[in-house]
């Protein structure tokens, strides 16, 4: 008996020493969106809740490459850079994260980049788009998937290019546009861009304003605007500026051919339709990345047409929207390419530190096609002017109509012709 004991019990500590060998590692990834205050609604949320769907799924595949589980560490920026500043180093200090994957809004984004930068922690940026937070920085810990804000401003105005005919002109340089916009980091990127392509292609700039996204008041915005008379106004605002705005031109009888929003607010519709009379809504105008629910799964690889229908799936189940906002693909997608990121880092440098995933993320070469946002992935270099911004990144233009939104720019991806000018049920329009 006491032979068989032994045995057993020698057994027994062979299956322990090798169910410990087999057991994963677990890999900390800090989660940081502004998931409350003013910033929530606008798209701060449906970035959290995308990224978390994209941890649960890698897990569910077996972390990275069944070595790591990825635990979030999630955290609210609460819409006030201070807040997240303090959540940021408390992440970095006592959490001991590798990364912070999030942020929403620029004017965060801007402040916390060289924050860690200073403590060589990855900064995988998901949402936030000013030119401000990378350009001629030289960051080395900074990424970001995103298309960057410049690139929102110049979409909108080649739009109008490739429609000049339906406006009524032959010509760009007749196309008459307002340029209005929320002073901060990101409203500045959008409106640089606005102003840049604008004068490549003469369009007269009747009117060009920026105001704090915390006004209570755009009366003044509005008075201008009617007097300017624009063809379209190319607004950058982010959720209850967006409200006011259209809320008032609508009570001062202001009309025009489009209203173009550039992200934020505009990216969800629905919510906008809570605020607003859906009549308002209707035509109006976004520039953002797909939804992932609009991309043309035949311009995709073969394995993201059911990496993006769980996506869907597990959102809807979990928060109770079948088609969810832009902001979710962004935060999804773009936690995807950095665990794709993650999974090269182990590959090839052992494990996922914080200076194994910057040496893969440079390294890393996503084709077109071959992520959840439809564009692929190239990071410029340390010592180019945009060094750590996806290269292959760029958002479309998207427009509201009869509850669906449908792409409409540019042609090689559109689902739907523009319908431009704005029908004459539309409030707002030139009657």
């Amino acid at each position: 008996m006491k032979k068989i004991f032994v045995a057993i019990l020698i057994l027994s500590l062979c299956l322990g020493l090798q169910t410990s060998a087999l057991a994963k590692e677990k890999v900390k990834v800090a989660v940081m969106h502004s998931i409350t205050g003013s910033l929530a609604l606008a798209g701060g949320l449906a970035g959290q809740r995308g990224a978390l769907v994209a941890i649960d799924m890698w897990n569910a595949r077996g972390g990275i490459l069944n070595k790591y589980d990825i635990v979030p560490v999630e955290a609210d920026a609460q819409s006030s850079p201070d807040v997240a500043i303090r959540e940021a180093e408390r992440l970095i200090n006592m959490e001991k994260v590798p990364v912070i994957l999030g942020i929403y809004s620029s004017s965060i984004a801007v402040p916390l980049a060289p924050l860690c930068e200073k403590n060589k922690t990855i900064l995988w940026i998901t949402i936030a788009i000013s030119d401000a937070v990378l350009k001629g920085k030289n960051l080395t810990y900074v990424f970001r998937a995103q298309p960057m804000g410049s690139q929102w401003g110049t979409s909108s105005v080649e739009f109008l290019k490739d429609n000049v005919s339906k406006l009524g002109y032959k010509n760009p340089s007749d196309i008459k546009v307002a340029v209005t916009y929320e002073d901060g980091p990101y409203g500045v990127s959008a409106k640089t861009g606005n102003l840049e392509q604008a004068k490549k292609y003469n369009m007269k700039v009747v009117l060009t304003e920026g105001y704090d996204h915390k006004t209570k008041d755009l009366s003044s915005l509005v008075l201008k605007l009617k007097a300017a008379k624009p063809d379209a106004v190319l607004n950058t605002g982010y959720y209850p500026d967006i409200v006011l705005f259209m809320r008032q031109a609508r009570e001062m009888g202001f009309q025009t051919k489009a209203i173009i929003g550039h992200g934020a607010g505009y990216a969800n519709f629905p919510n906008l339709e809570k605020q607003l009379p859906p009549e308002i809504v209707q035509y109006v105008y976004n520039i953002d990345g797909p939804p992932a629910q609009n991309l043309d799964r035949k311009k995709l690889t073969k394995e993201m047409g059911p990496i993006i229908d769980e996506y869907l799936k597990r959102y809807n189940e979990k928060y109770k929207e079948p088609s969810p906002p832009s902001h979710g693909t962004m935060g999804f997608g773009h936690a995807w390419l950095l665990f794709q990121t993650m999974e090269q880092a182990v590959k090839k440098y052992g494990s996922p530190t914080a200076d194994n995933i910057r040496k893969a993320a440079l390294e890393m070469d996503v084709a077109e096609g071959a992520s959840p946002c439809g564009y692929g992935m190239k990071f410029a270099p340390p010592g180019h002017e945009l060094s750590g911004q996806n290269l292959r990144s760029y958002p479309v233009v998207m427009q509201w109509f009869k509850g669906k939104v449908e792409i409409v720019w540019p042609n090689t991806v559109k689902s739907m012709e523009a319908k431009l000018p704005a029908p004459a049920d539309w409030p707002l329009a030139v009657k």
